[in-house]
């Protein structure tokens, strides 16, 4: 309600992970199906490499981990990015 009162209508949250997972995810923490908060799933990491947030660094592939994206949140009004924060 909170995010509603200033103008928000939705929060996307995506992970490089496949859709089932992040219905679970959504399930485990509780998000109903119409709430305007959605999780969605990048299993090949596509909207990760276009929004150029892959994490390229040599420290998580040392360890067989791969397709890894950047923590980040994008703030963005009728399609434009206003605001881009990474971890």
């Amino acid at each position: 309600d909170a995010l509603k009162s200033i103008g928000v209508d939705e929060v996307l949250i995506y992970c490089v992970n496949d859709g089932a997972v992040m219905k679970a995810w959504a399930e485990d923490q509780g998000v109903a199906e119409d709430s305007m908060i959605k999780l969605m799933g990048d299993p090949f990491g596509e909207v990760t490499k276009k929004l150029e947030m892959e994490m390229t660094h040599s420290g998580p592939k040392s360890v067989g981990l791969k397709n890894r994206c950047k923590r980040f949140a994008l703030y963005i009004v009728d399609g434009v990015v206003k605001v881009v924060r990474v971890a």
